[in-house]
């Protein structure tokens, strides 16, 4: 999809099909919310336990946010469950800071929904959830979520987790990346 400048635009578990029960050959389905690279048109896009945080943050968008959602659904293969499951978008943010830490300033700066999810000082506002859950930015890692020793894998889902779309793995990295040869 990416040599062809297609995004998806909502890839999630249930949009990504065997071929064949005996074979491990996929389809990926549902490009309803898809478009290509030139042409984002769509500013409400992704489910949101896989929704990229310039999504989130009102930037725009390249291939890099179906990268993201990659990450999120090999997690949840691994783990058995989403990582980032926010009830609203304000949460899902929060999750995502637990796990991450703060945004870069400049992601705050450039997102024209940024003051939704920060103050003046862009410092992160308080959010609670249904359960009085406060999330604290930074407060857990990947690697504890997981479970997981194998630094390879760790390393590759953090880079499809990436803040910065510009520096998050492309899938040619992917490909190439170590966890992914082994």
């Amino acid at each position: 999809m990416k040599n062809e400048g297609i995004i998806h635009c909502d890839l999630k578990p249930e949009n990504i099909l065997l071929k064949n029960p005996s074979k491990s050959a996929i389809k990926v389905i549902d490009f309803g919310t898809g478009c290509f690279e030139t042409s984002t048109y769509y500013t409400y896009i992704q489910s949101r336990y896989y929704r990229a945080p310039e999504i989130i943050l009102g930037l725009p968008y390249t291939s890099a946010i179906d990268m993201w959602s990659y990450g999120c659904i090999l997690i949840e293969l691994y783990s058995g469950y989403p990582i980032f499951a926010g009830e609203d978008e304000a949460e899902q943010l929060a999750i995502i800071m637990e796990y991450k830490g703060v945004p870069p300033l400049t992601m705050i700066l450039k997102g024209s929904r940024s003051r939704a999810f920060f103050d003046f000082n862009f410092k992160p506002n308080k959010t609670m959830n249904s359960k009085g859950n406060l999330r604290k930015p930074g407060a857990k890692s990947i690697e504890s979520y997981l479970k997981c020793d194998d630094a390879e894998f760790i390393s590759f889902i953090k880079r499809c987790v990436d803040w910065d779309p510009s520096t998050r793995m492309t899938p040619l990295e992917a490909i190439k990346h170590k966890w992914m040869k082994d």
